[in-house]
């Protein structure tokens, strides 16, 4: 077990503050933030890279703070996937494995074990310059796990990698994860985040803003920054009040805008979130069953990576997800007017 108590460094421009936060045994443990969270920094403290100004790092109930780099029992896969340019991937992989007393026949056991663990057996002759990016990261993956580290850190491992190679990696971190090997990843990637890790981080600005399980964190954001970070487009803080209905209850977004919600606390304060998916466009008001229903401005019309980001001003922004072909349907412009309408089951609380 990794336990991280109070990490702080100061640079002159800036500082990682007061991280706190424990990585179990097996655990896929994802730190997420944008570029310049303090991501990469804190990962070269773990590593023993940098020293901290301030805090202790214990594995395993020992404090490891100033302990060697070599002493740590970590292993980190650098960004920048450094090898020997003049060795093989075989003599790559079996450099840090020199002076540790395995015979030949233990050592190539050994080396083909890995490199068929992270398929790449059939390239152990060949040499860096030859290999493609997925297949050099593979080597340093090898290389790293060669002497069997109790946490594997990995910096940015995917971000040089194309769709295709992100995917056979992902495949192949989640495979040794499954063996046991506990792994911390730094990423500035949430989809990244939510197909690998069992446990995130979420850090802005050198501070650990959210920490949890990775469902929880990614289905119950606790700011602004961490639902937008995660992709939800639609968060609002709100007072939810009790109404004549016992099904339904009020949450008061601004002095003119609320929204009936099925879920949560009464004469509470929380956010409330609704999918961008779930928001149904028309040009004219229909009876529905939906009892959130509004009229608005179109303020802009954004493409998504999944389809057609419509935003529009109903007393607050709310955004709505279309297909580009109802968006033609609809013809929708910015400036336009335009109903909408979702359900009460449509709209999530967190308190």
């Amino acid at each position: 077990m990794l336990e991280i108590k109070n990490i702080s460094k100061h640079f002159n421009e800036f500082s990682i503050k007061d991280i706190s936060f424990t990585v179990n045994p097996s655990d896929y443990f994802v730190l997420l933030g944008v570029s310049g969270a303090g991501k990469s920094i804190l990962l070269e403290i773990i590593a023993g890279l940098i020293h901290p100004d301030k805090g202790n790092i214990y594995l395993n109930n020992a404090n490891i703070t100033n302990q060697r780099i070599q002493d740590r029992k970590l292993g980190l896969v650098f960004q920048d996937l450094a090898v020997f340019p003049h060795m093989t991937v075989f003599e790559n992989i079996a450099y840090p494995l020199k002076n540790k007393g395995f015979s030949k026949e233990e050592l190539k056991n050994k080396i083909e074990k890995l490199a068929e663990t992270t398929n790449i057996k059939h390239l152990l002759k060949r040499y860096p310059g030859t290999l493609s990016g997925g297949e050099l990261q593979r080597t340093v993956l090898s290389r790293t796990l060669a002497l069997e580290p109790e946490i594997l850190l990995l910096d940015e491992p995917l971000s040089s990698l194309d769709v295709q190679l992100k995917r056979e990696m992902r495949s192949l971190l989640r495979k040794i994860n499954n063996k046991g090997q506990t792994i911390i990843h730094v990423t500035h990637d949430y989809e990244e985040a939510i197909s690998l890790s069992n446990r995130v981080a979420v850090m802005h600005n050198g501070t650990i803003v959210q920490e949890g399980k990775t469902d929880d964190v990614f289905h119950h954001p606790k700011s602004d920054f961490v639902a937008e970070f995660v992709g939800i487009k639609n968060f609002f803080h709100a007072k939810l009040f009790s109404n004549e209905s016992e099904k339904y209850k009020t949450a008061q977004i601004s002095d003119k805008v609320s929204f009936f919600i099925s879920t949560g606390c009464a004469d509470c304060e929380g956010a409330v979130m609704i999918g961008a998916n779930e928001i149904f466009l028309s040009n004219a008001e229909i009876d529905s069953t939906a009892l959130n229903n509004f009229k608005g401005k179109v303020k802009e019309i954004i493409p998504s990576r999944t389809g057609i980001d419509v935003v529009i001003d109903i007393g607050v922004d709310i955004i709505a997800e279309i297909t580009r072909s109802s968006l033609e349907k609809l013809n929708i412009t910015e400036g336009s007017e335009i109903c909408l309408s979702f359900k009460a089951t449509s709209v999530k609380f967190n308190e």
